[in-house]
Order: C-alpha cells, then sequence, then structure tokens
C-alpha cells in the first residue's frame, strides 16, 4: 500500500552568508510550514509589516538575497527497505537546489511545477537531513533575461517574462513588489510497492443529457496487478462498480453508461444542484493485497462555448451553455487573495467564494498573472456552482519561446491540466491575459490569418505557446475548452473587435476614459475585464496607516504608495468632478469614491443584461468585474477589499445580477424646427424601461413607475402588466419623461425627477427595483436634511434596520462604530412609500450612521 506522510515539522531556516536581520550561521525555527521567507520573518518580528506605512520598501533586500530552508526527518526500517521511496515537492518558489543527506537530489526553475524524485538509495534508517536552498529569482531572471533579450511588458520588472514564477510578485498596478522565496507547498515522503500514477476521469454527457464516465488510470509498474472502479453518488451510496480490471502496459480503463434522468447534473448555482460523485480506485496484487487506492470526486455536466452568427447583428455570440442551457455570466475577476499565498486557508477561500454567491455573481475568472489557484479553491467552485475561467500564467508580456522555457512551460501546462481538468466548474482555458493586446500596442508580427507558422522566430515568439504548445497539452489532457487569450476576438480580428470572442473593456478608466454612461455602446460580446477605482472601507486605510495621523488625507505618500495604478489620482478626480460635488476629508473621499464605483459598475451589468435579449440575439453573454479581490490591504478596483469588507459596488452588482431585474435610461431628443436653424428646437426626455430574468420560465409581474419631483411634491404614477420572457431581457417600455416638461432654451433647466420603477408579482411582493436619477449628479441641489425626513428604525431583532424617507435620498452607506457588522445591501436609493429592510450582522445595539449624497458634507 502506498503510505504518504507530509514532512511538515522541524523546519529552520537561514539567510545564506548572513545580513543585518539574519546573523551568518543563524537558522530560524519555522512556526508553520509550508511556508515563505516574509511570512516567517514577520512573524520573529525582524521585519516590519510590509503591508503598513512604506514598509514595502522596507524588504526588497529579501527577494535578491539567497535563502536556506533544512529539517531532520526519521525513517523506519519499513521506510528505508520499501521498494520505492519517493520524496515529494508540490511546490518551491522558484529557483532551488535540494540536497538529501548532503547529495544533491533536485533543482527547480518552476513554482507551478510539482517534482517526485527517488531517494531508495540516500535513504537511511533513522535520521536524514534534508536541505532547500534558494537563490533569488528575480537575479537569477535578470541574468537569464541578459542571455537571451529583453521585451516588451505591461507592469513589473521585464525579467519576469523570462521566470516561471507569479509574475504579481513583481509589483503589478494593485499590487506591491514582494517576491517572495520558499517552499510554498507540502513536501511528502512516499513508500510503495505500485502507485497510481496518473487519474483520468471523463464525465461526458450529450445533448440528450445522457451519459458515458470513462475513467483511465496509470500504474507505476507493469504487472498482474487487478483493479477495482467503483463510481459512488452524492450520498455516497454505491451507483456502480466494475470488479477484476485487468492492467495491461501499466494502464487500466473503466467505462460506466447512464441514460438521461438515472443520474443527476451538475448545474451554476441559481440553476440547480451541485451533485458531486465519487469515483473510487483500488489497485491490489495478484495475492488480493491493496497496492494503492485513489478517490476524485466528480460531476455530470455539458459545458460549451457557443460561437454563432447572430440576429440583426454583426459578428458571432460568445457565451456558455450548461445542460443545453444558455447562461448569462455575471461574475468576478480572481487575483490571488494574498501577497503571501501560504498564508491563505480553505476557510479564507470560502469566505470569498461564498461573497461571489452571496452576491448573485455566477462566474469567476482565474486571472493569469498570479498561480494556478490551490485545489480547495476548486473544490469550494463544485460545491458553490461557480462556473470557473481558467486562464494559463501569463500576463500582459510579450514572452519568449526558446526550448527551455517552452519545455518547462509544457511540463507545467500538462501538470495543470491533469489536476483541474475533472472539476465541474472549470469550463474553459484562456492561454493568457493581454498578451495579444500587448503584441497589437507593440506592434509586434501579428497576422490573424496566419494559422500555419511556428511564430517561435517572430517578434512575438509565444504565440507558439499559445496556439501550438497550449491547445495541444489541453486537447489531449482534457474535453475543456481552449481560448487563445482574454481578451481574444477569434476570426482574424484584433482583441478590440466589440463583436467577436471576449473583451477587455477598459475606456472607462483607461483608454479613452469615456463616461461611464456609454457602457451601451462599450459592450462586447462577453465582456471579461472592465472596472472602476474605489477606496477599501476606512478601517482598512487606517490599518495601513498604521495610526499614522499625519498621513491621513488623500494625496498623502502613504497613500499613494497604496494605489499603485499609473494616474490614479487624474483618473479618480476626472471621474469624481464630472460628476459629484465631493469634499477632500478622508471619510468623505472615501464614500464619494465608493459610491462612485458603485453607479460605474451597476450601471455596466444593467445595461449589458439588456443586450442577453434571447436565441440568437445574445449580444452580451457575460460581463466580469475588474476584480473581486485584493492581495495586500490598498485602493483598487476591487469591490472587496483584503479583509474580506465589501465596498457598496458588491451590493450594488447584487442587485443587478438578481434573478428578476428592473433597468431603465433617459436621454435628452433634441428636434430642430428645420434644417437651416440652430435656435428653435425642442428637448423632451425620453425614458426607456427593461425588465431581465434569468430563470427558464416567464414570469408574469406589475410594472409600476413613479416619478418624484426633487424639490416639490408633485409626483405621477403608472402601472402596467408584463410577462419577462425566460432567460432574456424584455423592452417594457419607451416614452416621454413624466413630469418633465418640454424644453426650448438651453437655458431652461430641466426639473429634478427622480424615478421610481418596481416589478411585483401577484401578491405585491417586490422582485425588483431601481431608482434613475438626472445625472450628473453635481447639477443636483439637494434639499436641506431636515426637509428629507429620513428615518432609520431598528427593529427589535437587533438585526433588521428601516429604511423610510420623504423625499427621494441617492447613494445611502450605513455604518456603525464596530468593526464585524455586515451588512445586506449599500449604496441604497430611497424614495418615499417604498421602505427598504436591510439586514446586519453584528450591531449589538451600536447606532447606525447614513452617508448619501446631499448629506451636508460637502
Amino acid at each position: 500500500m502506498t503510505i504518504s506522510r507530509v514532512l511538515h515539522d522541524g523546519w529552520s531556516f537561514t539567510q545564506v552568508g548572513g545580513g543585518e536581520v539574519v546573523r551568518a550561521g543563524e537558522w530560524l525555527p519555522v512556526h508553520s510550514f509550508p511556508t515563505t521567507v516574509h511570512v516567517e520573518l514577520i512573524k520573529h518580528k525582524r521585519i516590519p509589516d510590509p503591508f503598513i506605512g512604506l514598509h514595502e520598501w522596507d524588504v526588497q533586500w529579501i527577494g535578491e538575497a539567497p535563502w536556506a530552508f533544512k529539517t531532520q526527518f526519521t525513517a523506519s526500517e519499513a521506510e528505508a527497505s520499501a521498494p520505492n521511496v519517493d520524496l515529494v515537492f508540490d511546490g518551491l518558489d522558484t529557483f532551488a537546489t535540494v540536497t538529501l543527506n548532503g547529495q544533491k537530489i533536485l533543482e527547480t526553475e518552476n513554482q507551478f511545477i510539482s517534482h517526485r524524485v527517488s531517494v531508495q538509495q540516500l535513504l537511511v534508517v533513522g535520521a536524514n537531513e534534508l536541505e532547500i536552498q534558494f537563490i533569488s529569482a528575480f537575479r537569477k531572471g535578470r541574468e537569464i533575461e541578459k542571455a537571451h533579450q529583453k521585451y516588451n511588458l505591461w507592469n513589473g520588472d521585464s525579467s519576469r517574462l523570462h521566470v516561471r514564477k507569479a509574475q504579481y510578485n513583481y509589483g503589478w498596478d494593485w499590487g506591491p513588489i514582494l517576491m517572495t522565496v520558499g517552499p510554498w507547498k507540502p513536501i511528502k515522503l512516499e513508500t510503495y510497492q505500485a502507485r497510481i500514477t496518473d487519474v483520468d476521469v471523463r464525465a461526458r454527457v450529450s445533448e440528450d443529457l445522457s451519459a458515458v464516465l470513462d475513467v483511465t488510470f496509470s500504474l507505476s509498474r507493469d504487472n498482474h496487478s487487478i483493479a477495482s472502479v467503483n463510481l459512488r453518488g452524492p450520498d455516497n451510496s454505491l451507483v456502480s462498480g466494475q470488479n477484476s480490471i485487468k492492467i495491461f502496459h501499466s494502464e487500466a480503463k473503466a467505462r460506466f453508461k447512464m441514460s438521461a434522468g438515472t443520474y443527476d447534473l451538475w448545474y451554476p448555482v441559481g440553476y440547480g444542484k451541485q451533485p458531486l460523485y465519487t469515483v473510487e480506485i483500488k489497485v491490489a496484487d495478484e495475492n488480493g493485497g491493496l497496492l494503492d487506492h485513489k478517490v476524485q470526486k466528480v460531476a455530470f455536466r455539458r459545458a460549451r462555448v457557443v460561437q454563432n452568427e447572430l440576429i440583426g447583428q454583426e459578428g458571432r455570440s460568445f457565451f456558455f451553455e450548461i445542460n443545453n442551457i444558455r447562461i448569462f455570466c455575471g461574475g468576478s475577476n480572481w487575483i490571488p487573495a494574498d501577497s503571501f499565498l501560504t498564508t491563505m486557508t480553505r476557510e479564507r477561500y470560502r469566505a470569498w467564494l461564498q461573497l461571489l454567491v452571496d452576491g448573485n455573481q455566477n462566474m469567476v475568472r482565474v486571472w493569469g498573472g498570479g498561480i494556478y489557484e490551490a485545489d480547495d479553491f476548486y473544490d469550494i467552485c463544485d460545491e458553490l456552482g461557480i462556473l470557473v475561467w481558467q486562464d494559463f500564467m501569463f500576463g500582459c508580456g510579450q514572452y519568449p519561446a526558446y526550448d527551455s522555457f517552452t519545455q518547462s512551460v509544457q511540463v507545467e501546462a500538462e501538470q495543470n491540466v491533469k489536476r483541474l481538468r475533472h472539476h465541474p466548474s472549470v469550463v474553459i482555458f484562456a492561454g493568457n491575459n493581454e498578451d495579444y493586446q500587448l503584441a497589437e500596442s507593440s506592434k509586434l508580427d501579428l497576422d490573424y490569418n496566419d494559422e500555419k507558422s511556428d511564430f517561435r522566430n517572430t517578434t512575438f515568439p509565444a504565440r507558439y505557446i499559445y496556439e501550438r504548445l497550449l491547445p495541444s497539452v489541453v486537447e489531449r489532457l482534457s474535453d475543456i475548452h481552449y481560448h487563445r487569450s482574454s481578451p481574444y476576438s477569434g476570426y482574424g480580428k484584433p482583441t478590440t473587435d466589440k463583436n467577436y470572442g471576449d473583451l477587455h473593456q477598459w475606456n472607462v478608466w483607461h483608454g479613452s476614459q469615456e463616461p461611464w454612461h456609454n457602457w451601451d455602446i462599450l459592450a462586447g460580446r462577453f465582456v471579461s475585464e472592465f472596472g472602476m477605482e474605489a477606496y477599501p472601507d476606512i478601517r482598512t486605510v487606517d490599518y495601513w496607516l498604521g495610526g499614522n495621523k499625519a498621513e491621513r488625507y488623500p494625496q498623502s505618500r502613504v497613500m499613494n504608495n497604496h494605489n499603485k495604478a499609473d494616474g490614479f489620482e487624474r483618473r479618480l478626480e476626472l471621474y469624481l468632478v464630472e460628476n459629484f460635488k465631493h469634499s477632500f476629508d478622508l471619510d468623505s473621499y472615501v464614500y464619494y469614491t465608493q459610491i462612485m464605483q458603485a453607479e460605474t459598475l451597476a450601471s455596466a451589468y444593467r445595461l449589458w443584461r439588456r443586450n442577453w435579449q434571447g436565441k440568437g440575439k445574445e449580444y452580451t453573454s457575460g460581463a466580469l468585474v475588474w476584480q473581486i479581490n485584493d492581495c495586500w490591504p490598498t485602493t483598487s478596483w476591487a469591490i472587496v477589499d483584503y479583509f474580506l469588507r465589501p465596498k457598496p459596488a458588491y451590493f450594488a452588482i447584487k442587485r443587478e445580477l438578481r434573478p428578476y431585474t428592473v433597468g431603465m435610461t433617459r436621454k435628452d431628443k433634441k428636434t430642430f424646427a428645420d434644417d437651416l436653424t440652430a435656435a428653435n428646437f425642442t428637448i423632451e426626455t425620453i425614458l426607456e424601461i427593461w425588465g431581465t430574468n434569468s430563470t427558464l420560465s416567464e414570469k408574469k409581474a406589475t410594472l409600476e413607475v413613479t416619478t418624484f419631483d426633487l424639490h416639490t411634491d408633485a409626483r405621477e404614477k403608472f402601472t402596467k402588466d408584463i410577462v419577462l420572457a425566460p432567460n432574456a431581457s424584455t423592452e417594457l417600455y419607451r416614452g416621454t419623461l413624466p413630469g418633465q416638461p418640454t424644453r426650448t432654451k438651453l437655458s431652461e433647466v430641466p426639473k429634478t425627477i427622480i424615478v421610481s420603477s418596481r416589478l411585483l408579482d401577484s401578491t405585491g411582493a417586490v422582485l425588483s427595483r431601481y431608482s434613475n436619477w438626472p445625472e450628473p449628479f453635481k447639477f443636483i441641489s439637494f434639499p436641506d436634511i431636515k426637509d428629507l425626513g429620513l428615518s432609520i428604525t431598528v427593529q427589535s431583532d437587533g438585526e433588521s434596520v428601516v429604511l423610510s424617507t420623504k423625499k427621494p435620498i441617492k447613494g445611502i452607506v450605513l455604518d456603525v462604530d464596530r468593526d464585524d457588522a455586515r451588512w445586506s445591501d449599500q449604496a441604497i436609493d430611497l424614495v418615499p412609500d417604498d421602505p427598504q429592510v436591510v439586514k446586519v450582522v453584528g450591531l449589538n445595539g451600536g447606532k447606525v450612521k447614513a452617508r448619501f449624497l446631499g448629506d451636508g458634507t460637502t
């Protein structure tokens, strides 16, 4: 039987040659394992917390110094005399030399690769010493770059392109430069007679929803072993089994056929359940003795990426179809959730991913500048029904393709495709993040019509990796769809083509810096990146200030260091000043950036869901915000900060991704009296209303529309019986804005009319609500606080907060003087006669405070 034990005890580490923090010859005990140097030095209080103040720059030397880790472990007589004895290194970061009892057994150069080394000849009964020497990945990368070539990139040092290490370690426009080093994944000692070396489980579901489960596995030796394979259901009951499977040439196969309706399908969250089956493989010798045992979770689902011609528009769709159901994918991009990956736990992963589900999101994109995530991440996505878009680890660069590099990449790709292929959540592999965009920007060799070249001798050599190497690995080792890049259009089109493939829409914030009101004309077939920055929770800001009150203002040096985006002050202020009257005291500045982010992102989801118009009209089929998370406490595009504190934008997106939503736009229509005049015209404000329904059944409802004049008691109201089409948007109303007079001069200031739309079911319950305000908000003269009639009442349960008002209020953000209060909603728009209830956990009798536009702080 294969016996595996982790070697996680007794480790110590040192700086090779010593330095100011660790003296020469001084070995410090490791607090936990796996680990990396920064984590241990922080725990030993040898370095300051790089997340606070400017201390990031006080620890840069760590990434350029050599380090060593060592331990002693005791091997038993049985282990030392086993037929096979292996040391297994799941991951070493990055350039390492491993010795066992003074003999070199391994050299590594790729953080993403695991290694298995036979040590039978070196292992001794009793004490064995294992040592790992790490050299600087940064310095080694610079050395490799000199030997080859300096390439173009966005973010970080150009040497990163030659190093197979998490690219964000080199710094990004949302993250610090923290070059980690150390044994970042488990190390095990394994003994065995024969072991299962590879398991390939493919659940293939046909269009008629019948299924075949193919199980292929390999053994480390070719002998007369016998195998059995069992399939167990979600309740662990035996569904089917095969015994006495012969192993020929070290390989065996089993197949299970299942008719539609005889098994349970796995669905994305919101469309059904997530039943997980278990495949059990046992291999025995000719005498019935158990040699090895493997267990793997699997689920049955049919996943396709559909790129069909569209009705009425140029281009092709790009949508995901699961079990023959077309899915609108509303979700987020994911970066590594910590600069120090060994501090991530299963509990932290679950908390992050549960936030996605609680926010009505059904897809997460694992971005190509981080890591192939931990098994826990994908296991939890399987359990929760979150679809995973998985990039390969290449980001924003002109990567090389010399032989040693591509050979390492091939092993990396093979290992990670094998590791991830059984997860039902993983529905697409993408070759890289934005490398084709960089090629276009840098004017590299890029003929999209060339489908035959090798590309390695061009100025875009990594095209060989993305169009030859990676698709070959994915096709050979999995049934998962391969996409050359994100973004990538295909069909000979550049990455900016909005009619094909997926799109990174950065012309809000970056690029041409369009107003967020233009999201409707900035749409793509699948928008896999877009975003807007905002400050995090004020508590998170105070954390990184570390008590330094002199730096507690928006333009301070410390604040500047905790926003890595180029030109962020110009961009933040551009969008703020165009839309808001705002203050520069820190608490107010945090509030206004958060409301701006909430408005920007909610608008995108609202307008793009409108484009999901039914079969053949999937004009926009997905929106993945950049980004859900942060790797350190910072100001960024994240909608939840490093400490898992949601920003108001998180809740605004949550509302726009409910099963039923209502959306509105208002646009001025100017009509001239004739072709020759510029002075004689009329201006009408046109209101358009639509609804969305992500369920698979049509929904009868009542549309209730009420308009409010902010400065008088005037209001108008109408209702309309409507039917929301299933899995589509439905146009509900188009006409002049009630209460807004036709204007004939630009000097006629339009009335401040707020439009409240609600969808009500047959019982009068609110399915969805949305209030449309005139923009920009900076032109609005808000009523005096005393005239609003805002009421905030905590119910007897201590967790229900009822909000009501006598006049419309925009952008309510609630808070309490406690660190751990968790709210069910934020960035709330409130209108008369429509009270809203917000749930809060952890209020504990605290007084609820509210910020909103026009609250007297500007």
